[in-house]
């Protein structure tokens, strides 16, 4: 099979919870762990950062990895989704996995994953360590794809555990309380490992607490960090958070491990995160006049600080390319939205797309007008077309729609 006919079989012959939602989601790390034996269990031979949360964990772990390369270490970077090619989920310095790699990789053990009915995750998992361990990378950056406890990547024994905040997603199978879903995510957390935490609230601290106690592991609670403040290319406000975090962290490995990284590697590894490591679609601007911006940002918490930041933004008239997948809680997100702007509805091109019409329903009870769209590029054509020199477009509400027009 070529490059494309391998990535088309990983998406079509197995549960993908991107794709399908809750049918993809395992209940136990079984597989991995089978999976990891095949492969003689390179994750043993990484030295990895885990990082887990809600919001933020993306951006948290491409930061790092920025800072890390800027330090002069060879250094892996594992994040999910991906927005245009698969390969963006598994790089180093920077650079993508080759295509012949996830093509060896994907031919050689394509029985076992049969056999073994491995999900497309779990695979993935198992292609990054692999690489990470023969390419012989000095740090990898883990990103959590799901949750924590139950995550295919929590089979590492990482240097450092990280968990940005905590926010209402997911809830179907993480649970339906701030408290419930802290649990889950501190399932991340190791014996004797230090743990960073990004954000808490008083239902979440106890959670984290709790489980340090446990695993007799040091915890930081990064918002508490006095610092000084650093420029990013990363422009949103949340990252205001999340540069906490990734500070606390590598305060944590310059202390206690035997990395040297200086005060001008990680002020360049702020600065230069988009060039290091090709993070896209966080505040990211598109156009000038009008000014079009892109933001991943899908559920409450996230939504909150990015409409806020919308808010404050000088425009004449706000135009809102808007698309959701079918599980999202219609009454938390749409309320967040302004009723002063023209809405464009779309679905994103993939199963777990909600209906246009269906979203358009569901906004005008939130007196959010607007009409349909027959796909995601058609509205912002037509947002484009209907927009002047002074006015904002904003799209967002989902990774997916955000994937399309990237």
């Amino acid at each position: 099979m070529n490059y494309q006919e391998t990535v088309n079989w990983m998406f079509e012959q197995l549960p993908m919870y991107q794709h399908q939602g809750a049918s993809a989601y395992k209940e136990d790390l079984s597989n991995t762990i089978l999976l990891a034996n095949h492969l003689s269990n390179p994750e043993k031979n990484l030295k990895c950062i885990h990082v887990a949360g809600t919001n933020g964990k993306g951006s948290t772990s491409h930061m790092l990895a920025s800072i890390f390369q800027e330090a002069g270490y060879k250094t892996g970077l594992y994040t999910s989704p991906h927005l245009k090619d698969y390969r963006e989920r598994i790089k180093i310095n920077g650079k993508e996995i080759s295509e012949d790699f996830v093509c060896e990789f994907v031919t050689k053990h394509k029985s076992f994953f049969e056999e073994n009915s491995l999900s497309f995750f779990e695979m993935t998992v198992g292609l990054a360590f692999d690489y990470f361990q023969k390419e012989k990378v000095d740090i990898a950056i883990i990103e959590v794809g799901l949750g924590g406890r139950l995550d295919s990547t929590n089979i590492i024994s990482p240097l450092l555990s990280v968990i940005t905040n905590i926010g209402l997603d997911h809830t179907l199978f993480l649970g339906t309380t701030l408290a419930s879903i802290a649990k889950e995510k501190a399932g991340i957390i190791k014996q004797k490992i230090p743990v960073v935490i990004g954000e808490f609230t008083s239902e979440t601290k106890p959670v984290f607490i709790t489980k340090a106690k446990e695993t007799n592991s040091k915890i930081y609670f990064a918002s508490e960090l006095i610092n000084k403040e650093y420029a990013s290319a990363l422009l949103g406000d949340y990252q205001f958070h999340n540069k906490k975090t990734v500070l606390q962290s590598i305060k944590i490995i310059q202390e206690k491990y035997d990395f040297q990284i200086s005060e001008i590697n990680i002020e360049n590894g702020f600065l230069k995160v988009i060039q290091n490591t090709g993070l896209q679609g966080r505040w990211q601007q598109l156009k000038k006049k009008p000014k079009v911006i892109c933001d991943t940002a899908h559920n409450k918490h996230g939504l909150e600080i990015t409409l806020k930041q919308v808010q404050k933004t000088k425009f004449n008239l706000l135009h809102v390319v808007l698309g959701v997948v079918n599980d999202k809680n219609m009454d938390e997100i749409l309320p967040l939205f302004p009723k002063s702007a023209i809405y464009y509805y779309c679905k994103p091109n993939i199963p777990r797309g909600l209906n246009a019409s269906i979203l358009q329903q569901e906004a005008k009870k939130y007196e959010l007008n607007g009409e349909i769209y027959n796909s995601v590029s058609d509205a912002y054509k037509e947002a484009l077309k209907n927009a002047s020199e002074d006015d904002f477009i904003y799209i967002g509400g989902s990774t997916f729609v955000v994937a399309e027009i990237l």
